[in-house]
């Protein structure tokens, strides 16, 4: 018996992505990026993107079927983002993803975009055992999610009580007078800086933080410290070596994230970890993880750097665990939800 064809519509930012998928095969995974569009402004403008979306969903629907050579009419079901993420980016998925549906007779699933971060693994290195924690690292959204079964069990013990981690990166890249985004430059100069140069505030690490918020995490005090550290050597006519500045940046980061989440692994008795979202693609991350999981005995799992950034791919994932568990299709009418708790696989 074939194994179903998933096609996904991912629209929830700057990205707009078409992924079909047989199985966990994939075959096409097309994007279009409007990310050159907002960098004069320093991050994301909604009515860009949306406009954005608008010009780019057919062409990249229409790669993507000539890219995995299938007739639409193969597709077994349609998966679309439904939330988290910028209403008017999030309609316009929604919308393309409801035509199809309805003109194909093909059953729809409006699927979280944060799980999505989580399935698209599963299309290099299978199914997820279960349970399985992961470490949901994006611009917008910085989480520890404990999940038992993807399509029905997904639980957040801890997320961000202000800044991600990613829209820390844009913030502090903005006080260099670094370009956006500034997770991949920041990133770049790293490797040649030293870490060591600036002692930057973990946050959150405290004993009395942790307490209250052990899987939690806090970069608004980071970014605020990286701030006064620049402007005072500036001040008193310190030449100011962003590369260091990167580096102990990012070390502050990153050191936090991967002790937390190897933490909850011990907590829980998980010994799977998997990374995703747009910040698992960092270098440092993905190395620093690796270590602390090896030296705590826990199995990482990390899709390539090509699948962290928002995807079709991702939603078509879910769309297939969805649809393979017999999960009641969404109906036509479903709205964007632009707050979608992540404990809400399918609306």
């Amino acid at each position: 018996m074939a194994e179903p064809l998933i096609l996904g519509i991912e629209s929830s930012c700057d990205e707009t992505g078409v992924g079909i998928v047989r199985g966990y095969e994939l075959l096409a995974n097309e994007i279009a990026s409007s990310v050159e569009e907002h960098v004069r402004f320093g991050g994301v403008v909604p009515e860009i993107a949306s406009r954005a979306h608008l010009e780019a969903i057919a062409p990249t629907l229409n790669r993507a079927i000539e890219k995995a050579d299938v007739d639409l009419a193969e597709v077994d079901a349609i998966a679309v983002t439904a939330g988290p993420g910028l209403m008017g980016s999030l309609v316009v998925g929604l919308s393309a993803a409801k035509a199809l549906a309805y003109a194909l007779r093909k059953p729809l699933y409006g699927v979280n975009h944060l799980v999505g971060h989580v399935g698209v693994d599963m299309l290099e290195h299978g199914p997820l055992p279960q349970p399985v924690m992961a470490l949901l690292v994006s611009g917008g959204h910085t989480s520890i999610l404990r999940i038992g079964n993807i399509v029905r069990d997904v639980e957040e013990i801890g997320a961000t009580i202000d800044d991600a981690a990613g829209e820390a990166y844009d913030k502090v890249a903005r006080l260099l007078g670094l370009s956006y985004p500034g997770g991949p430059i920041i990133d770049h100069l790293a490797q040649a800086g030293l870490a060591t140069a600036a002692a930057f505030p973990r946050g959150l690490t405290a004993r009395h933080d942790l307490e209250k918020h052990r899987f939690d995490f806090s970069f608004s005090g980071l970014k605020t410290a990286v701030a006064r550290w620049v402007e005072l050597r500036r001040r008193d006519g310190e030449e100011v070596n962003v590369a260091d500045v990167a580096a102990s940046f990012q070390e502050a980061v990153v050191d936090v994230l991967t002790a937390k989440a190897v933490d909850a692994c011990g907590v829980y008795g998980i010994d799977t970890l998997l990374l995703g979202g747009g910040v698992a693609a960092n270098s440092r991350l993905r190395t620093l993880l690796a270590l602390r999981c090896e030296q705590a005995g826990i199995t990482l799992r990390r899709p390539r750097p090509g699948l962290c950034t928002d995807n079709g791919a991702m939603i078509a994932a879910v769309g297939l665990e969805l649809f393979q568990a017999g999960v009641r299709p969404s109906g036509l009418d479903i709205g964007a939800n632009s707050g979608l708790p992540v404990s809400q696989v399918c609306l």
